[in-house]
């Protein structure tokens, strides 16, 4: 399970360090794609196939599923660490996500989210939590 917060920047040529906590649970192959909120969602590869196979259960004659798979998968680039803990994001990812240089790396579970750390400020102000948890309650979830 992926967990923690990271702060890093990525290099003009959109290269971007992965912590090593997290490069070891990623693994050589995963995936980096488009995310909810405006940030980019890292998948080792197991859990990208679990996310790929519900997709393929969505009945393509709904628009909705036409556009999910788009927005999931048209994107989706393969990652590789380099030598020095890199990976590189392609540039259709770094144009998504606006990210320029400095990032943050959140460990979320199943995944991995990349977020420029402008926008996660702006998205981490959790003042709202309590009526968050209220609404999951109704759902089933409780803490």
């Amino acid at each position: 399970m992926f967990m923690g917060e990271y702060s890093h920047t990525i290099d003009t040529k959109g290269r971007l360090i992965i912590p090593s906590k997290l490069r070891e649970e990623l693994g050589e192959n995963f995936v980096v794609t488009k995310g909810l909120d405006g940030c980019l969602f890292v998948y080792a590869m197991e859990e990208w196939n679990l996310l790929h196979d519900r997709l393929k259960e969505l009945p393509l004659t709904n628009p909705n599923t036409r556009r999910l798979n788009r927005f999931f998968l048209a994107s989706a680039s393969n990652g590789e660490i380099d030598k020095q803990g890199r990976v590189l994001v392609p540039a259709v990812l770094r144009e998504f996500a606006k990210i320029e240089k400095d990032v943050v790396l959140l460990g979320v579970g199943n995944r991995i989210e990349i977020w420029d750390k402008a926008a996660w400020e702006n998205e981490s102000d959790y003042g709202d939590m309590d009526e968050i948890a209220e609404q999951m309650a109704e759902l089933g979830f409780s803490i």
